[in-house]
């Protein structure tokens, strides 16, 4: 389980394929003092296991599913990706509750630098896929490349989103070009509402 507070971009150090997996090699921005192989790591929202650790690097498989539902599949040597470790027994829930199992992806559809006093910050467009829409909600969150966001306004079919500049700093999310895809989490809560409500209907 992860919150969605990313820890700071890492960098894909190498990407090796298989006949059965695709090996991500990656160089976290912090000690990975600690950790044990077989704990999981949230690069760019996906929840991986670590399977060989070096010094600030550690390494993981991903299945063909994973690569099929989310950005993985397209990750080149030398990108930068967020890095989140998971939540500990004890930590504050900064963020919300994310669960590193990307839902689907979505498009970066429009960036806008706004000038404000005495923070500048972006506002960013999400074309979001269909099947996730109804989960999208004003002033709910959501989770975009392993960051926790809130949606400043769902309409149709795009989220905004208010990137300030302390999210700026940490995170990869405002280098991304137009139409880059972006990882997407819905909120865990309320998927769990939409079947507990469908399986009250059924019932009457």
């Amino acid at each position: 389980m992860f919150t969605g507070i990313v820890e700071g971009p890492g960098v894909v150090k190498k990407v090796e394929s298989f006949q059965t997996h695709t090996r991500l090699e990656v160089e976290c921005p912090f000690s990975l003092k600690g950790t044990k192989i077989g704990d999981s790591i949230a690069v760019d929202g996906c929840c991986l296991t670590a399977t060989r650790l070096r010094g600030k690097t550690f390494s993981a498989d991903i299945s063909p599913e994973t690569l099929r539902v989310t950005t993985l599949g397209r990750f080149k040597k030398g990108q930068r990706v967020n890095i989140e470790r998971p939540l500990r027994l004890g930590d504050r829930l900064g963020g919300h509750i994310v669960q590193g199992h990307v839902d689907g992806v979505g498009v970066l559809a429009k960036k806008k630098f706004v000038a404000a006093k005495p923070d500048a910050y972006w506002l960013l467009e999400v074309q979001v896929p269909k099947a996730l829409r109804p989960y999208m909600v004003d002033k709910g969150s959501v989770t975009v490349d392993g960051i926790s966001l809130t949606v400043n306004a769902a309409k149709q079919d795009r989220i905004s989103l208010c990137i300030i500049p302390h999210t700026q700093e940490k995170t990869t999310l405002v280098d991304k070009p137009l139409g880059a895809p972006l990882n997407l989490e819905a909120d865990i809560l309320l998927k769990y509402l939409e079947k507990m409500f469908k399986a009250r209907g059924k019932r009457r």
